[in-house]
């Protein structure tokens, strides 16, 4: 019996490294959680040997067999069990249906695999048996789960130390046979292909070597060929743990003239017939095994068997780079597709490896093309919308969103910015344009697809913005690396620059899928803003990659068949871009002419100050603030514009007040004008006059209305309250020119009031100058002041002394009188 409790089969391990994808094992769930009870499984064992006593086959015995699979996992098979399976299987009475023969062959496998000592008698009869049936039956009743069944345990049985020499070379030249005459069972049914592969590991790692090169030659061959089994992204993943966990048991068991065949028969030479992405998988799977056996021993040959498998992958790299010839647009043979697929994978499991052009290339195809394949997707998504206006089957997006490939992307990146480090210039520069070219591109495609599918399929829309958030992680990590490199003294400032706003142009095509507050990009941001700052050309060149009034108002994609009522305010991944465009500007507005201001940030910021959404709206109120900030002297003609800003800005701030325009974004554009503007501007005193008339439109507004509220100032309205606000504040920070004008014009304001509003705002005054202490002013505010206090009460006193008359003459018209004028 075995001793222990629980094995994890070889083909149990592959399944669990290839990133959850399910199979059922040899078309009966080996990985079945039900089990049966022991009286269960003592009966099965019971009518099996009633059923060879009796020399017939009872149908209920399939039954038993399948009884005993489903427990596999707990199940032991001894000797005297494994007997009696051995004599069903070589019975001449028994006529067994197909089906038995894979659960038979099961049972044997984990008597093989779980017994501690299994009787080398019984697995000499075992190999004849197994001959006799697959020389008899098999070409009868063969099946993929009768061939992989038959491939697990003859590898198992090679596998055993203590079966004779024979019995393993009977056992690999049996295995070899089924895989070079029956590998087309592979490719029907492909949920074997876990326990064929264990199989071929089994036999890879016996202790003979007859046939070692063979099986190899099994394995890696029966991929290539037209009736072969499909190659797929988890079946590559398997061929290299499988690989790895061979060539680590060569390796601790100093089978040196094993590893001298594999690397000379498999690493060293180019057989056409190998597939390339197994020919990948198999180098990684070395690397993997190496990257172990280092960490324990420096053995040479291990380090010469690592060098041996990069050479490999960089030999596969450099072919299909000169097949595609530049590969990223225009390639989409699935071949092509799959290699890159597995390459990256195989790296990003493998571990570092030295760099070669062709591998960072290849990383950077796959990372744009399969892992963030957004430029495929939108192309699939618009031709099906312009062909047959029906909604967009999402399964092959969600698909990629599951599957490995996708979830290992982060690892993937981090091995592509380790390559790229310890890349030539060329190949720096050409992956630099491949990643920046990207984002323009997803920038397009994806503002097209979102407003196409924003009404008719959120969900499609939602699963796209998941793999760009990852594609902007990706830029980010790799923008990181890049001002590593670049901004530093080994490289012109002019270099510098140029990278710079490259990547700040880049950022700004991926802003609307930032979803999060990243390290690398933070880091990134303050890097290249930093080195923008300090240069004119440099601030120029970044400013006038910002789309144009006419871009960002019109739709201007003639390619698409779509008549489509393009509304700019509700673009939102071109609002991301323009609000990046909006908050990064700033940082070097000292540096960037008043010309270039005029024509390229104007436009874009009076429009967006109209932008429904807060957040815009106020960003963009605080690039005026910043420009009207800027250039401290009166000589030059920013102030010139900054005095023509201010007549549109007063008009557009004030005509989508209180709907659109923040109040505190206009109050601080505000007090941004009539600090920085020179004293006396003309312009001043228009800001000062379209704050007045909005107020008192505002104010006879809530006149008409005759609401309680309006009586009651607390209760009053409260645009109007804000801009009565803002004129008070502005008697602390207009030049004395514009002073008289400002107090005159609020005094007419405040005398409009309700007498509560006329209090509150005449305290809040007094507050404010008291606290005041510019001693130019002061005095002429306390008078000022003191002469609105006395307009306020006489005009309260007229009030009172209008109601009191009215009231009499009302009384004397009804005939009564007044209680006062009765006493």
């Amino acid at each position: 019996m075995a001793r222990q409790t629980n094995t994890l089969f070889l083909e149990q391990w592959l399944r669990t490294n290839i990133g959850g994808i399910s199979y059922s094992v040899s078309g009966h769930s080996s990985l079945s959680t039900s089990s049966s009870s022991a009286r269960a499984i003592i009966q099965a064992w019971s009518e099996i040997r009633d059923s060879l006593q009796n020399q017939t086959f009872n149908p209920l015995i399939l039954q038993s067999l399948k009884t005993l699979l489903n427990s596999q996992a707990s199940l032991h098979v001894a000797d005297p069990q494994a007997k009696l399976l051995l004599s069903v299987l070589s019975s001449r009475s028994c006529d067994l249906p197909s089906e038995s023969y894979p659960i038979l062959l099961r049972l044997l496998s984990i008597w093989v695999r779980k017994s501690f000592r299994p009787s080398t008698v019984l697995i000499d009869s075992a190999v004849d048996v197994l001959s006799h049936v697959f020389a008899t039956e098999f070409g009868l009743k063969k099946s993929p789960s009768f061939l992989a069944e038959g491939i697990l345990i003859l590898g198992a049985i090679s596998f055993v130390p203590s079966v004779s020499e024979s019995s393993k070379i009977a056992c690999s030249e049996l295995l070899c046979r089924l895989l070079e005459e029956d590998y087309e069972l592979v490719r029907l049914g492909e949920e074997i292909i876990p326990d064929v592969l264990a199989g071929i590991g089994y036999a890879l790692s016996s202790s003979v070597d007859v046939h070692f090169v063979r099986v190899w030659d099994s394995l890696l061959g029966i991929w290539g060929k037209e009736d072969g089994p499909r190659s797929t992204v988890p079946t590559a993943l398997m061929i290299l743990h499988l690989v790895e966990w061979v060539v680590s048991g060569c390796i601790k068991s100093r089978s040196l003239k094993k590893i001298e065949a594999f690397s000379q028969q498999i690493l060293g030479t180019s057989k056409a017939r190998y597939v390339p992405f197994a020919l990948v998988m198999v180098a990684a799977g070395v690397l993997r095994a190496s990257r172990q056996a280092a960490n324990g021993q420096g053995l040479e040959f291990v380090s010469r068997l690592r060098i041996s498998a990069e050479n490999q992958i960089a030999f596969v790299a450099q072919q299909l780079i000169s097949e595609t010839k530049g590969f990223i647009n225009s390639d989409n043979d699935p071949a092509n597709s799959l290699l890159r697929q597995c390459l990256s994978l195989a790296l990003a499991r493998s571990g570092a490896v030295s760099f070669t052009a062709p591998v960072l290339l290849c990383l950077a195809s796959a990372l744009l093309r399969e892992i963030f394949p957004l430029s495929h997707l939108y192309m699939q998504i618009l031709q099906f919308i312009h062909s047959s206006g029906c909604e967009f089957d999402t399964n092959e997006i969600k698909g990629h969103l599951d599957s490995t490939l996708f979830k290992e992307a982060g690892v993937i990146t981090g091995v592509f910015c380790n390559q790229y480090v310890s890349a030539d210039e060329e190949s720096k520069s050409l992956v630099e344009s491949l990643i920046w070219d990207y984002c323009r591109d997803v920038y397009s495609g994806h503002r097209l697809v979102a407003l196409l599918l924003r009404e008719r399929n959120n969900e499609l829309l939602v699963d796209l913005e998941k793999i760009a958030e990852s594609a902007f992680l990706m830029v980010a990590v790799f923008a990181l690396a890049v001002t590593k490199q670049r901004l530093n003294s080994n490289f012109s400032q002019e270099i510098q620059r140029e990278k710079s706003v490259q990547i700040l142009v880049s950022f700004s095509c991926l802003e609307y899928f930032r979803r999060m507050r990243l390290p690398e990009y933070m880091d990134t941001i303050r890097r290249v803003v930093a080195c923008v700052q300090e240069n004119e050309s440099a601030c120029i060149s970044f400013v006038e990659s910002m789309p144009t009034y006419v871009d960002l108002t019109t739709w201007q994609d003639f390619s698409s068949k779509q008549k489509m009522g393009y509304e700019w305010s509700k673009d939102e991944v071109q609002t991301a871009r323009v609000l990046f465009y909006v908050r990064v500007i700033p940082t070097c507005i000292e540096r960037l002419p008043a010309h270039v201001f005029r024509r390229v940030v104007t436009p874009a910021m009076f429009l967006y100050m109209g932008h429904p959404n807060g957040k815009v709206a106020r960003a963009s109120h605080s690039m005026f603030v910043a420009f009207m900030s800027s250039g401290k002297d009166f000589k030059d003609e920013r102030v010139s514009l900054k005095e023509q800003l201010v007549f549109y800005y007063m008009q557009r701030s004030l005509e989508g007040y209180p709907d659109i325009t923040p109040f505190e974004g206009m109050a601080s554009g505000v007090a941004a004008l009539v600090r920085h503007l020179p004293a006396g501007s003309p312009a001043t005193f228009y800001c000062i006059h379209s704050l007045v008339n909005k107020a008192n439109n505002l104010l006879n507004d809530a006149n008409a209305l005759k609401a309680d509220d309006w009586k009651n100032w607390q209760g009053g309205p409260e645009p109007c309250k804000k801009i009565l606000e803002l004129l008070s504040r502005l008697i602390s920070l207009v030049d004395i020119q514009v002073l008289p004008t400002l107090m005159k014009s609020l005094a007419q304001l405040i005398i409009q009031l309700p007498k509560t509003g006329q209090t509150m705002v005449l305290n809040e005054l007094y507050a404010q100058v008291a606290e005041s202490d510019d001693v130019t002013r002061k005095p002429t505010l306390v008078s000022w002041l003191q002469s609105l206090s006395y307009l306020s009460s006489q005009a309260k006193m007229e009030v009172f002394t209008s109601k009191e008359r009215e009231g009499k003459e009302n009384s004397a018209s009804s005939g009564t009188v007044e209680p006062q004028a009765r006493l």
